[in-house]
């Protein structure tokens, strides 16, 4: 295993776990515990952990509070995103009644569809144009506009989804826990992915492998309430919590 996969392996399992042992990484990555401790004092001096005796701690993670402006989200990570809109796109069935919630790959899902029976709920501003621009059939939610992601939130649009029974929800998350679950760091819109949660048979949430391990500032769901779509999965032990597709592995 290359020097990188498994620094990233270490951080992947301390995102989850909290603490690891030397031994245990080094059964788990089939390596000698003497290259592991190196490892863990090159991350530990690169401040991504904390060296303790007999193995390395997480250090206190932060919560983010503040959400990315769209525009430089879009720039971000397009290869992953664009791998995960398109395997979103392709769950789509004749008939659905379908929640898409404002985000960056979410919109790119957008690009991939072209069922002219599936019926499309939105918040998103500008999914509302691109769906209406394909000749799809599509509701934007009423409510307050954040212009920073261009989404409608706000208790008008929860109101709106509570009329809702959707087949299936397509949403974002800025970060991905065991212990907080899928999190954003502006609480009307959790307030809001919370309801189209509850409204959906079928939950998916579009999140590249950077997301997990993360916490943002608002809870708004378990991972046991969705399947998550990614692109690569770096540390396994996400899938005891809930389902996990990694479209990269179909490659």
């Amino acid at each position: 295993m290359l020097h990188e996969e498994r620094h990233n392996h270490i951080l992947s399992e301390i995102a989850v776990k909290g603490a690891v042992k030397v031994a245990e990484l080094a059964k788990l990555l089939d390596t000698s515990e003497s290259t592991i401790r190196r490892d863990i004092a090159e991350l530990d001096q690169a401040g991504k952990l904390k060296k303790v005796f007999g193995g390395a701690v997480a250090l206190e993670r932060s919560v983010k509070t503040v959400a990315e402006h769209m525009e430089s989200k879009a720039n971000v990570r397009v290869k992953e995103k664009d791998s995960i809109a398109r395997y979103a796109a392709s769950l789509l069935t004749d008939n659905d009644f379908v929640f898409i919630d404002a985000g960056t790959t979410t919109e790119k899902m957008i690009d991939y569809i072209d069922n002219q029976t599936v019926t499309f709920v939105t918040n998103g501003i500008t999914h509302g144009k691109k769906l209406s621009e394909k000749g799809l059939k599509v509701y934007m939610t009423g409510g307050k506009l954040k212009p920073d992601t261009w989404s409608i939130v706000g208790i008008e649009a929860v109101s709106f989804l509570n009329k809702c029974n959707f087949t299936k929800c397509f949403m974002g998350a800025n970060g991905i826990d065991p212990d907080r679950g899928f999190t954003t760091p502006n609480m009307d819109e959790a307030l809001l992915k919370a309801e189209a949660m509850k409204r959906a048979e079928n939950v998916y949430i579009l999140a590249d492998g950077s997301k997990f391990g993360c916490i943002s500032a608002a809870s708004f769901g378990k991972l046991e309430d969705a399947c998550v779509i990614t692109d690569k999965l770096r540390n396994p032990d996400f899938r005891r919590y809930t389902i996990v597709k990694e479209t990269e592995a179909d490659k």
